[in-house]
């Protein structure tokens, strides 16, 4: 038994249990789901002779669509642009949760078309920009610019957004 765990070691059938359960209740990826198996094994330690089958059960798991990494990748990019985020924090999320190249065309397809809408939507939520209700100067507009960095959008798109004066529409990118 694993050091502090009360509960038996898990066998390849347990471990066909837990995955399915975690499928099941939580939009997730390969990655995610090998990470999660791999630390229910630590916890509870091993119970047979070779190893766990980790990369065989996640594989198997994708292959009967339980996992999904493409439309993982592209709920998680509609999400963030939703919330106003940019390409850069879309990728970044992307890369966190584990997702391989191949599996995020759909997503930067996305984010490609929505990427002026997000900055939109962030510059309104935030009221900056062309939604801010006065015209800022010095350290407020440093900070907002920067505020609009942090969430992923471009240089140009930043610029382009502060230089619409607050209440005037700004022009497509």
């Amino acid at each position: 038994m694993a050091p502090g765990s009360h509960r038996k070691p898990i066998d390849q059938a347990e471990l066909e249990r837990l995955g399915l359960a975690y499928a099941g209740r939580y939009a997730t990826t390969r990655a995610k789901l090998a990470a999660y198996l791999s630390r229910k094994v630590r916890e509870r330690g091993w119970a047979e002779a070779g190893p766990p089958q980790l990369d065989h059960l996640v594989e198997k798991f994708a292959s009967l669509g339980y996992v999904n990494d493409g439309l993982f990748a592209s709920g998680r990019a509609s999400a963030l642009l939703r919330r106003g985020y940019g390409r850069r924090r879309v990728d970044q999320a992307l890369r966190a949760a584990g997702i391989a190249e191949e599996d995020t065309a759909d997503a930067r397809r996305q984010v490609e078309e929505g990427e002026y809408e997000a900055a939109l939507r962030y510059a309104r939520r935030k009221h900056i920009g062309p939604f801010a209700t006065a015209e800022i100067d010095g350290d407020a507009r440093r900070k907002a610019f920067a505020a609009m960095l942090r969430a992923g959008h471009s240089m140009d798109m930043v610029r382009k957004l502060f230089g619409t004066r607050p209440g005037d529409e700004p022009d497509g990118f």
